[in-house]
């Protein structure tokens, strides 16, 4: 009995976790035939374990298609029995996508013709292949749509070896992604795939199993805001989202440009008569219903007779008039909504002549007419602008984020940063504070829209607007009380101009937040840049918590249900488990006490960092990683390694090794590109300057800015290491030097880097040891295995600390890894048994 109930705490465990792990981001993107061969994703699922599956298995997982055009395999699967391979194609051309389920070299199993407009429409869909090994047969399963191929002849117990993506000789992928995937049989594999980086795939007890190669985790998505695209106009524009198209659009004029969001398709229209509205701060709104954008400017600072409302049919690109009525003043920065009900567009509060605003405008769009709105009883909201605005169709509420202002709404009195959020009830116009929060940070003002996806919870961006180089970060605000969390990384804004604006959006069917920023250069000029976040976004914390620890933040039913799982079996076990004989009087087992795990040190300002991920942070802290695009880290690392080991990089050797095969007008074109934007990049930060002095391009690090590897290059060449050895074992413990940067370009760097670090590894772990460091000995030890993972010194001294620190069953494992790898590495067993090295 003690034995059945022990074997079901096990399984409600697992239970819960997976019903949490369910509710996160998670997902693996897979590079395929628009990359260069090498630089394509392959997934081994098993990687080095063998899984038995005896009469059945399937393999269950998510699918997220590209929308382009193209062909190729989706996974394999080598049975291992009469060198039978099977495998799925993949084929989107033409009217229908087709699946074809075939076994490799022979013949077609299941053609599956599936509707394009159904499956696009999908974000993800269900994808299951189910093999019968008692049946025969292999069923493919698509979107609840069930395809089989019988009497296949398949043996009875399988070892497959399932693979994703590249493999072997098959180069042809096309660009996808997986989640939620499971291998289940007799025995269920879950992997939740919610790894942030590495190489290394782990199940959902974040026992390490599968591998995969040239890896794009989707976590990252909901972290790290990605650039989509990015336009300019040298008159005024303006700038709005049609969730009805999924689009884009930035429009002066004279033209529009929309940006499809699921496509990434951009496409510019002239117009045929430019717009008849003067565009002075480009404001403007959607009617999705008539699928129509309407520009408008509420006031104009100097005499004008001409329209201040026009309308542009998104059709037929034809402007049409619709009102020449102008506001009482001009209202910068004001908030609005539009109810498609009942055809009003509104605004609120906004900035003009000396005044902040605290009214409620409506435009008509049948009578095409300003009204103000009054007879709101409830409280009072005091005049403001930089106000966020939400409304929610299904109630017919208002909502209004924070702002600044002051009660009088007279500039010259000063103005107040308000974190409060009202709640309009627009059926009956009474207005209710739902709250209002201390605020101990720098002040921030939200941009003008907001999202509410009914969790509780609005989403807006926030930035302190009164410095010239700003940064945007995504807040969720409680509905509730106002408690919060900033969510994702930084996006850049430049805010010196009161024009410069910024919004935030939501598309249901990508289940993707969107920001777009537009900045003023001039109050005339300006750029506009899209930026994308999957939903639901996550904090720095939860970016890697995964394996070492699930995600803490799961919506609360979820977390109430899996932590309900988890008692009910924790309960049962310990309730037989007292009433087992012989247990009584057992006395519990002492403590294993293990090292505490280190506090994470706050990353300081103007650094960059080789070791592990590579990071930079901007001379304000903040991350500006994502700012370094593939080809600016290549280009960086190039010139900082000539930088440090000679006198920098000739121009000549730079092109050679970046642009080979590119003539010679269009590499200089490349490389002084590339140069500027390393330059303007490197700008964000204090005391390092990219110099080009004699034909050579250098980088030079001054006192304020940090290297982490250039600082670890002068701790070894002090010969002091006994005064910085802390220091030496916390920049190498940050993880392999240039990790996740595969290009051959770094092999050279890392040679370099290698040579220099090892026999200053080696002298470190022997003495940390010495000294009874222990901690300091694994992470060296660590540290060590990066650069050699067959090293012995590393070994022996690893596992004999974790010893002193009582790591009985970690020292065990380190052993076992090692065996595997050496094993996997020679062709032999390791020489050495776990007991030798003990003793």
């Amino acid at each position: 009995m003690f034995a059945f109930t022990k074997m079901y705490f096990l399984a409600s465990l697992i239970s819960g976790f997976i019903i949490l792990q369910s509710f996160f981001n998670g997902g693996l993107k897979f590079q395929g035939n628009e990359q260069a061969i090498n630089q394509r994703t392959s997934y081994t699922i098993f990687g080095e374990h063998d899984a038995k599956f005896p009469d059945h298995f399937d393999i269950d997982f998510s699918l997220s298609l590209s929308p382009v055009e193209e062909i190729g395999y989706i996974l394999r699967v080598k049975t291992g029995v009469n060198n039978r391979i099977f495998n799925l194609f993949y084929d989107s051309q033409g009217d229908n996508i087709v699946f074809k389920f075939n076994e490799e070299g022979k013949t077609n199993l299941i053609v599956a013709k599936m509707d394009r407009t159904q499956l696009f429409n999908h974000q993800w869909f269900d994808m299951k292949i189910s093999f019968d090994l008692i049946g025969d047969s292999i069923t493919l399963t698509i979107d609840n749509k069930t395809f089989t191929a019988k009497n296949q002849h398949l043996q009875d117990t399988y070892h497959p070896e399932i693979l994703f993506g590249k493999s072997d000789h098959i180069i042809d992928v096309p660009a996808f992604s997986i989640k939620n995937l499971s291998i289940v049989g007799k025995k269920t594999y879950h992997f939740p795939l919610y790894e942030n980086e590495g190489n290394i795939v782990h199940d959902i007890n974040g026992n390490p199993y599968g591998n995969v190669i040239n890896p794009d985790w989707l976590k990252n998505y909901a972290y790290y805001w990605k650039h989509q695209a990015s336009f300019k106009s040298a008159s005024v524009a303006g700038a709005n989202y049609d969730p009805k198209k999924q689009e884009i659009y930035y429009y002066n004029q004279d033209s529009l440009w929309s940006y499809n969001v699921r496509s990434g398709n951009i496409r510019t229209v002239i117009f045929d008569q430019k717009c008849p509205v003067e565009l002075v701060l480009g404001t403007n709104f959607i009617d999705s219903l008539q699928n129509k954008l309407y520009t408008y400017e509420a006031y104009y600072d100097f005499p004008y007779q001409g329209p201040t409302v026009a309308s542009l049919d998104l059709d037929t690109y034809q402007w049409t008039e619709e009102s020449y009525q102008q506001l009482p003043t001009q209202l910068h920065h004001h908030g609005s909504y539009i109810d498609h009900y009942s055809s009003q567009y509104s605004i609120f509060g906004g900035f003009g002549s000396m005044k902040y605003s605290k009214n409620f405008f409506s435009y008509d769009l049948k009578k095409n007419q300003w009204k103000k709105t009054d007879g709101f009883t409830g409280d009072v909201i005091t005049p403001r602008y930089f106000s966020s605005v939400g409304y929610q169709p299904e109630n017919n509420n208002l909502y209004i984020l924070g702002g600044m202002g002051n009660e009088s709404g007279d500039q010259s009195v000063g103005r107040k940063y308000y974190y409060d959020l009202y709640q309009v009830d627009l059926d009956a116009k009474h207005v209710t504070k739902l709250w209002e929060i201390p605020w101990k940070n720098d002040n921030v003002v939200p941009v003008r829209g907001m999202v509410i996806l009914n969790d509780s919870s609005l989403y807006t961006l926030c930035y302190p607007e009164h410095f010239s180089e700003s940064f945007l970060h995504l807040y969720r605000f409680s509905l509730k009380d106002g408690s919060y969390e900033i969510l994702g990384d930084s996006i850049p804004i430049r805010s010196d101009k009161i024009t410069t604006n910024a919004n935030l959006y939501f598309d249901k069917g990508l289940n993707n937040l969107y920001a777009v920023v537009q900045e003023f250069e001039d109050d005339i000029s300006s750029d506009l840049k899209i930026y994308s976040l999957a939903f639901p976004a996550i904090t720095r914390e939860e970016l890697s918590d995964f394996p070492a620890k699930q995600n803490s933040k799961a919506p609360l039913m979820a977390l109430i249900l899996g932590v309900g799982i988890i008692s009910l079996g924790l309960f049962l076990y310990k309730k037989l488990k007292s009433k087992s004989p012989g247990t009584e009087d057992r006395p519990e087992e002492a403590e294993v006490k293990k090292p505490a795990p280190t506090t994470a040190k706050t990353v300081p300002s103007n650094s960059i960092y080789l070791f592990g991920n590579f990071m930079v942070r901007d001379a304000k802290g903040r991350d500006i990683t994502y700012m370094f695009s593939a080809q600016l880290k290549q280009v960086f690392c190039l010139i900082l390694h000539y930088s440090l080991s000679e006198d920098g990089i000739t121009s000549q050797h730079l092109s050679n090794l970046l642009w080979p095969d590119k003539p010679a007008d269009k590499v200089k074109n490349s490389r002084g590109v590339t140069i500027n934007n390393l330059r303007k990049t490197l700008g964000e930060l204090e005391g390092i300057e990219l110099v080009h002095d004699k034909g050579h391009y250098k980088i030079i690090l001054h006192e304020k800015a940090y290297c982490d590897y250039a600082r670890c290059l002068q701790v070894i060449a002090t010969h002091q290491m006994d005064k910085h050895s802390d220091e030496f074992a916390g920049i190498v413990s940050r993880g392999k030097f240039l990790y996740l940067l595969d290009d051959p370009l770094f092999d050279l760097f890392k040679e370099e880097a290698e040579t220099k670090l090892e026999p200053a590894l080696i002298l470190e772990v022997e003495k940390s040891f010495t000294s009874e460091s222990y901690p300091t000995t694994i992470s060296l030890a660590e540290a060590l295995f990066n650069i050699d993972p067959l090293n012995e010194t590393a070994l022996v001294h690893q596992i004999n600390a974790m010893l002193k620190l009582n790591m009985i069953e970690d020292s065990k494992i380190a052993y076992r890894t090692f065996a595997i790898e050496y094993k996997h590495a020679t062709g032999k067993d390791f020489h050495r048994s776990y007991s030798s090295i003990v003793s």
